[in-house]
């Protein structure tokens, strides 16, 4: 029971690895209002409200799905060293801060 490791989640996540997924959504968001624009008109714009709706709708699980399998690839546990000695720990301020002084 003494060899449990102790591990730590790192995420690798990085902007470059959604891009392409965000500009593929993108494209699918400005094909729905230009079909939205060619189908206004007087008579059917409920038609084209009703198109944008569903477009967007049915895509959004999609985003949903390839966002989430994306971040949970790249959830990784490392294991952490144990060391002999405790870390000491120091405050939070810098060590070399001063305070601001006003110019005379």
């Amino acid at each position: 029971m003494n060899n449990l490791k102790k591990y730590k989640l790192v995420c690798t996540l990085t902007f470059g690895d959604i891009y392409g997924q965000i500009i593929i959504w993108l494209i699918v968001i400005f094909l729905s209002l230009a079909s939205a624009l060619a189908l206004w008109s007087t008579a059917r714009q409920i038609f084209a409200l009703a198109t944008v709706g569903l477009i967007v709708v049915l895509s959004l699980p999609f985003l949903l799905f390839a966002f989430v399998t994306t971040l949970l690839n790249h959830i990784e546990l490392k294991p952490v060293e144990i060391t002999a000695q405790p870390a000491e720990s120091s405050p939070r301020t810098a060590p070399n801060s001063n305070p601001a002084q006003a110019a005379s």
